[in-house]
């Protein structure tokens, strides 16, 4: 005779296959794609991003993306993350504060330049203690050594990339990180977008259509059989920075 526990269980299993079969159906709806994507055109135009922050620091995200970061955190449960791009150090501080939760993980952060009014509010904030930041360009070889050498004996690792968004840029990180992600977890490369947007957008922008960080994935995954582009979280978001760019490891 079936138990509450069975109905319970049968419930959930229902309810999480509804949301499987909605993703799978989005993956193709020409409709919804059409919409999202005019969204995120007229978004950016407004700086919709920079309307955000976590517990008091700009995050400069959209909060659909850092839905799906908290997804990934919490499915991979990472002992590091690594995310190069700090700027106000919201994204630092919301990966930190994700990680206190989890009851594990330290998060560091690559900045070019780590302006001191924001290295000193991430130094000051509650979750400072989870935060470790390196100023230097997040591919040179001495910054790239230190990384590796703060990754060693630590697992999973979760790799963040969204500093200069030009392909070389982009590619130079690609294979400087990606191979410090174990088995099962993401590099997730933000502002693919940039590929979708108006070519005349980025002004003085050194990057833009054909030159960005999806040019720069597909480049990568060419060449490197270990990742694949998790389609179902972009089908999920339907408005995202980062379509094409949630690389999960499977290999």
């Amino acid at each position: 005779m079936p138990t509450s526990k069975d109905s319970t269980t049968g419930a959930i299993e229902r309810f999480v296959a509804e949301v499987r079969q909605r993703i799978e159906a989005a993956r193709s709806d020409a409709e919804f794609l059409s919409l999202s994507r005019g969204w995120m055109t007229a978004s950016f135009q407004r700086k919709y991003s920079y309307n955000f922050s976590w517990m008091g620091r700009p995050v400069i995200q959209y909060p659909q993306d850092m839905i799906a970061m908290q997804e990934i955190v919490w499915e991979v449960k990472p002992e590091l993350i690594i995310e190069t791009g700090i700027a106000h150090g919201g994204s630092l501080v919301y990966y930190a504060s994700l990680l206190q939760l989890i009851g594990q993980g330290e998060v560091v952060g690559i900045d070019i330049d780590i302006r001191e009014h924001n290295r000193v509010a991430i130094e000051r904030h509650p979750m400072a203690s989870r935060i470790r930041m390196i100023e230097g360009s997040s591919v040179a070889p001495e910054v790239v050594a230190r990384v590796e050498a703060l990754a060693a004996g630590h697992s999973p690792v979760l790799i963040v990339l969204d500093s200069n968004h030009t392909h070389e840029h982009v590619l130079a990180e690609l294979r400087a990180y990606a191979n410090l992600v174990t088995v099962g977890s993401y590099c997730v490369v933000f502002d693919t977008v940039v590929e979708d947007l108006p070519a005349d957008f980025f002004g003085d922008r050194p990057w833009g259509v054909g030159d960005s960080p999806r040019t720069a994935v597909q480049a990568f995954l060419a060449e490197d059989g270990h990742f694949e582009i998790d389609r179902g979280i972009d089908a999920k978001l339907g408005i995202t920075v980062a379509a094409g760019g949630y690389l999960r490891r499977i290999r």
